[in-house]
Parts: C-alpha cells; sequence; structure tokens
C-alpha cells in the first residue's frame, strides 16, 4: 500500500509560481512511478507530468517548458514546479503513483492522493 498527500497549492495571480509536493508513504516509493494530474471543474481528469522511480525519465504534457517534475527518493516526495501560472491552470491537482511505465491514462494509477487546489487569478 501506499498512501499520498499533497501539498503546496493556492491562490496565485498570472504569472506566479508554485511548488507542489507529494510526499508517500511506505519503502516502497524509490520503486514506483509517480505523476500529476489536474482536473478543472466539469472536466476530465488530465495528465500533466510522469517520473520513474529513479527519475531518470520524465514526461510533461501539461504546462510544457512551465512545469517541471521531480523527486527525491531519500524523502519520498514527488515535486511540481510550475512556473508562469495562467487562469486556465486551475485546477485541482493530483499525484498518482503505480508501478511499470509513465502513462497518461489516469485508470492506469492504483494510488491517489486527495488533492491541492490551484487557482490563477487573472
Amino acid at each position: 500500500q501506499v498512501q499520498l498527500v499533497e501539498s503546496g497549492g493556492g491562490l496565485v495571480q498570472a504569472g506566479g509560481s508554485l511548488r507542489l509536493s507529494c510526499a508517500a508513504s511506505g519503502r516502497t516509493f524509490s520503486s514506483i512511478t509517480m505523476a500529476w494530474f489536474r482536473q478543472a471543474p466539469g472536466k476530465e481528469r488530465d495528465f500533466v507530468a510522469g517520473i520513474t522511480s529513479n527519475g531518470g525519465g520524465t514526461s510533461v504534457d501539461s504546462g510544457k517548458g512551465r512545469f517541471t517534475i521531480s523527486r527525491d527518493n531519500a524523502k519520498n516526495t514527488m515535486y511540481l514546479q510550475t512556473n508562469s501560472l495562467k487562469p486556465e491552470d486551475t485546477a485541482v491537482y493530483y499525484c498518482a503513483a503505480n508501478r511499470g511505465y509513465i502513462r497518461s491514462d489516469p485508470t492506469y494509477y492504483n494510488y491517489w492522493g486527495q488533492g491541492t487546489q490551484v487557482t490563477v487569478s487573472s
């Protein structure tokens, strides 16, 4: 079992930055693939970025050039650095985990956090 807890969300003006964190419990963190998703009201949950277990492979979909995903296996924590935020980035951001490859399909992931709200004002 893996438990995930996100933090770092908040209200920010357009052009600002936030660093989201996802803390994981358990001793298997270093062996699992991690990902960030986001969901705006009335919309589907979209893939944002993913990172392999050793951090050697990353994939960024939403916010290309503005978002950076990373992880610190010694701290059991994954991060999403979001820069140059836009109002359309407003959503609840979720972290997710599973073994295997990075995938953009949310149904592939077995473990989810509760989400952290990011609101970007214009």
